[in-house]
């Protein structure tokens, strides 16, 4: 693909991204491998004005990542205008893939200073407050299940909207053992679902973000979120209302679909 077919392509995304829009499906050239997903992620980031408010680590399920064959998770930056309050509504198309239940982190700035390797041992000298967060995930194509990692990877990580519940002072908890249920009582749908699913724990989801962050010599000189994948996997939003999520310990996060 030459290089003008290649920003061309990364336009009309960046454009449906913006306006909310749904473009036929990008060639899998650019989705089928990880490694060309998220060359074209980055530029289809860069293409963007709003400012970049956090990241979100995807594919954190270990068996979805032995399933499709994948090494790691992948992450993808988050913007303002994605980042919603707890009881927002979101509305949704036919390229909506479901409904995440997510433990969220803010990281204070003083870690673009660091220039240490994030580990088991230092990373929570970085952590200020953790949160319970709904992230809604879909396509700005239309396409419908996810083939590879670079489905999402490149159509901006899947990210929808992203909604924060009540954020509470950092603490040490068994984070890799919280029960979690994500709910829509109109439609009488419960999901229910565990902290340990993602990437052995968030905590460990959030060390791998914020390494890729620093080896990709990113800095935002200001306090972000790291929002570190589905504790339920993916939900299927399967009518429309409140649908809340609740984590032991946590707290809970609701959003109104429509």
């Amino acid at each position: 693909m030459n290089i003008r077919s290649y920003d061309k392509l990364a336009n009309q995304l960046v454009k449906a991204f913006l306006k909310d829009r749904i473009i036929k499906a990008l060639p899998t050239t650019l989705t089928k491998k990880i490694v060309s997903a998220n060359k074209f992620r980055k530029l289809c980031e860069s293409k963007i004005n709003d400012p970049i408010i956090g990241f979100k680590a995807g594919g954190t399920g270990i068996p979805l990542i032995k399933k499709l064959k994948e090494k790691e998770p992948f992450y993808a930056s988050v913007f303002k205008k994605r980042f919603l309050k707890s009881g927002k509504k979101v509305k949704i198309n036919k390229s909506t893939l479901g409904i995440e239940l997510e433990v969220c982190y803010c990281i204070k700035k003083k870690f673009f200073k660091n220039k240490k390797i994030i580990t088991k041992k230092n990373i929570t000298r970085f952590i200020s407050y953790m949160a319970p967060c709904i992230e809604v995930v879909g396509y700005r194509q239309r396409k419908k299940g996810i083939k590879s990692f670079g489905d999402l990877c490149s159509d901006f990580g899947g990210n929808v909207k992203f909604l924060i519940g009540k954020k509470k002072k950092f603490k040490k908890v068994n984070i890799g053992n919280l029960k979690t249920v994500i709910f829509n009582k109109r439609i009488n749908q419960y999901v229910n679902g565990n902290t340990k699913t993602v990437f052995i724990n968030p905590l460990n989801s959030l060390r791998f973000v914020l390494n890729k962050v620093k080896k990709d010599k990113i800095n935002l000189n200001r306090d972000f979120w790291i929002f570190t994948g589905s504790t339920v996997g993916v939900v299927p939003i399967k009518g429309k209302g409140t649908y809340i999520g609740k984590i032991e310990k946590l707290g809970s996060v609701k959003t109104i679909i429509n």
